[in-house]
């Protein structure tokens, strides 16, 4: 009975929360001048009440949203800061919880899109630029404290200010606080849960490029590889011929053959199949074609320790290498060595080496990049929950260093304790934080508050692919190392047709 009592307590004061929540736009308005943040500066406090938003400079607007007050504060922790961030706060029906949205790349950007997708369902919700408005990392050139900013301080700062700025409009803190990042703002994500574990409550941690240095090594190195020499590029037009033969190798080997890859390391796929017998064709490859496709494959090792780095990108992802491997490097990689390794604008892509560059490379990061600390038990102590996924056909960050991280916590805090706050779900057929062949739209965040709130330990998570606006395959995502299994009955476009059991 107690506990009856308790529960009915609880819903009643989350109720009552709910209906304060509703703010008056001259309460938005006021908040300008009575707003008191630590190294903060409020810019703006206004009511937007239109339904749409133009972001500054003119970019597309953004519509279909709730009444809401727009906070931009201006966070400065050293003197050469300049952090922008906006809070956007639902005047009514707010829900009583915080979340912050990551940026992909070099930031440089408040996040507009993300932030009026966590209003719509009632958040107050922050977003950072991360301390500068570059589109590369040109921006660290003679300025350290801005690189720290751009590394974790900045969403650090932001969620402390940004829940403040919360607290002090609806005169209560947020009940819960997020974060949503995917690719560099899962390497976000990976930053909070380990230097700062009591900023959020949950993380979702998407694509999370937590490694940036090791990684760039590897896809610099494929577009090594594919400008060796004039017969080493591969062809645009050839990465069909190249993804065909690899799913004919790979699709069926988990007993069904659906178009999709469910666990490709398993499936050892040489390109080397598709050697040209005789002059170049549109149909083969030619030798140094074949050469160039296995060191897009192959692991990435220090040969002076025998460290490995990265693993390579996997069978299925073929369809993404112009990305990578095409024309020109990677510019989030490129912008590393040309503006923070070296720096040098006119350095040569052809020239980066592991066992030349990549101590000078990691002192240059200096743990700003790098969020590799398995040791996830300061956030797992306080009910924080670290919700991974990533795509098998990912070809920007290799989805094997997501499984690598899993393995690191299991094996640091114990498979019980980590199976208590991490979840790690590998999409089959996905590229970089979507997109791809595959099912590859689904809801983390609902995943997620049922995890944190409810107690309701996360399974099978249904996703959904389209054509056209048309839903056309649904299928059970697993927790890593579980795969989907097909029942043997009904369609496998149908995902109430699987189940989720160990590989």
């Amino acid at each position: 009975m107690r506990r009856i009592i308790t529960g009915l307590a609880a819903l009643a004061a989350i109720c009552a929360h709910a209906q304060e929540a509703s703010i008056s736009t001259a309460a938005c308005e006021k908040l300008g001048a009575s707003l008191a943040l630590p190294g903060t500066t409020v810019a703006s406090a206004q009511p937007v009440t239109d339904g749409r938003f133009t972001p500054p400079g003119g970019g597309r607007a953004v519509a279909d949203l709730p009444e809401f007050c727009r906070v931009e504060l201006t966070i400065a922790p050293t003197p050469d800061s300049d952090i922008k961030t906006e809070v956007w706060m639902p005047l009514a029906e707010w829900n009583g919880k915080f979340l912050t949205v990551g940026n992909g790349g070099w930031g440089g950007s408040i996040q507009y899109n993300a932030l009026a997708a966590g209003l719509r369902r009632g958040y107050a919700v922050a977003s950072t630029d991360t301390g500068h408005t570059a589109g590369d990392a040109s921006f660290a050139i003679g300025h350290p404290e801005k690189l720290v900013d751009f590394g974790y301080r900045a969403v650090h700062e932001t969620a402390v200010q940004g829940k403040a700025t919360v607290a002090a409009l609806y005169g209560a803190a947020p009940r819960y606080s997020y974060f949503n990042g995917c690719s560099g703002g899962g390497r976000q994500s990976f930053m909070e849960a380990q230097r700062y574990p009591t900023d959020f409550d949950a993380i979702i941690a998407g694509a999370p490029g937590y490694d940036r240095t090791g990684v760039a090594f590897q896809t610099i190195g494929m577009i090594q590889a594919t400008h060796e020499t004039p017969e080493s590029f591969i062809e645009p037009d050839k990465y069909a011929l190249i993804h065909r033969a690899a799913m004919d190798m790979c699709d069926a080997r988990d007993g069904l053959e659906d178009g999709l890859i469910s666990d490709p390391v398993g499936c050892d796929f040489d390109p080397g199949v598709l050697q040209c017998k005789g002059s170049d064709a549109r149909a083969c490859l030619t030798g140094p074609q074949v050469e160039a496709a296995r060191r897009i494959y192959a692991t990435v090792v220090d040969s002076r320790t025998g460290e490995v780095l990265t693993a390579g990108l996997e069978p299925g992802s073929e369809m993404h290498w112009e990305a990578v491997a095409g024309d020109t490097p990677h510019y989030m990689y490129n912008s590393l060595f040309q503006h923070v390794v070296f720096p040098d604008e006119d350095w040569d892509f052809r020239e980066i080496n592991v066992e030349k560059h990549l101590d000078a490379a990691r002192a240059a990061d200096g743990d700003l990049f790098a969020a590799v600390d398995a040791n996830l038990e300061p956030f797992f102590s306080r009910g924080g929950r670290l919700l991974m996924y990533h795509g098998w056909a990912d070809q920007n960050i290799p989805p094997l260093g997501s499984v690598s991280y899993f393995e690191k916590v299991v094996a640091t805090l114990g498979k019980q304790r980590a199976d208590e706050g991490l979840r790690l779900y590998m999409i089959p057929g996905m590229g970089h934080c979507g997109g791809g062949h595959g099912p590859n739209q689904f809801d983390m965040l609902e995943v997620l508050e049922q995890w944190r709130e409810q107690g309701q330990a996360p399974g099978a998570v249904i996703a959904a692919q389209s054509e056209s606006g048309r839903v056309t395959r649904t299928r059970p995502l697993c927790p890593y190392p579980q795969v989907a299994r097909h029942d043997g009955q009904g369609s496998i476009d149908d995902a109430a047709n699987f189940r989720c059991e160990a590989p």
